[in-house]
């Protein structure tokens, strides 16, 4: 059982922890500040003075997981969503350290994400940390220390947040699984087609497209 620090932060115990965040790798879960006490500004600062990127959950900050090819696919795939959305004028594509606040002291940051223009149409957009106006489409693309529980309870944010699809990509396996709902979605692979859905009508990619280049460099799929 928590008990609370002389700021009146709870103080978390290990098994807390765990029970919190399960299987997350302890190296992603920062201590300083620890568990339970971390706020928005230890985000921004985090983000300006040390270029790093740091979720916000429970009051823990959890580093963003992503090695050189989880970039590279985030890019790629913004790349591909752009060259559909901006000529259309349909909306916004941002990059892996875009920063959505779902709300009061939860930041996520997906890999890539579509705002469609209906959300934002009439409003002066102002410079910021956050987002906070929400988005149709988030992109996760799953490093080796992405866990399971871990992304349940992202899909579960996400759409509590009225987020409309969510795509987390599979570089191991090549795969993208298209969730609808936290718990209701469908697995494509190879010359299955990816597309927009309800959220952009008219795009469609192949799967086999979005890892062709990394199919290239590393010569296929892991086993």
């Amino acid at each position: 059982m928590s008990t609370a620090s002389d700021a009146g932060f709870p103080i978390w115990t290990a098994s807390e922890v765990i029970a919190r965040f399960g299987d997350i790798p302890i190296a992603r879960l920062r201590t300083s500040p620890p568990p339970g006490e971390a706020t928005e500004a230890d985000v921004i600062e985090l983000h300006d003075r040390h270029d790093r990127l740091f979720e916000l959950i429970d009051g823990t900050l959890v580093e963003k997981a992503m090695g050189w090819r989880e970039s590279y696919l985030a890019a790629w795939i913004a790349t591909l969503l752009n060259n559909f959305v901006l000529p259309r004028k349909l909306g916004l594509v941002l990059g892996s350290d875009g920063m959505f606040r779902l709300e009061r002291d939860k930041i996520r940051i997906p890999d890539v994400a579509y705002i469609s223009k209906q959300r934002f149409a009439g409003r002066t957009l102002k410079p910021g940390a956050f987002w906070e106006l929400g988005c149709d489409l988030a992109v996760e693309v799953i490093s080796p220390s992405n866990t399971k529980r871990e992304m349940e309870r992202k899909l579960r944010d996400y759409f509590a947040a009225g987020v409309i699809a969510v795509w987390l990509v599979y570089p191991k396996t090549r795969e993208v699984a298209v969730y609808s709902s936290a718990t209701e979605f469908v697995t494509l692979g190879g010359d299955d087609l990816l597309d927009g859905g309800a959220v952009l009508p008219g795009f469609s990619v192949p799967v086999s497209q979005i890892f062709a280049e990394l199919d290239a460099t590393e010569g296929g799929v892991e086993t």
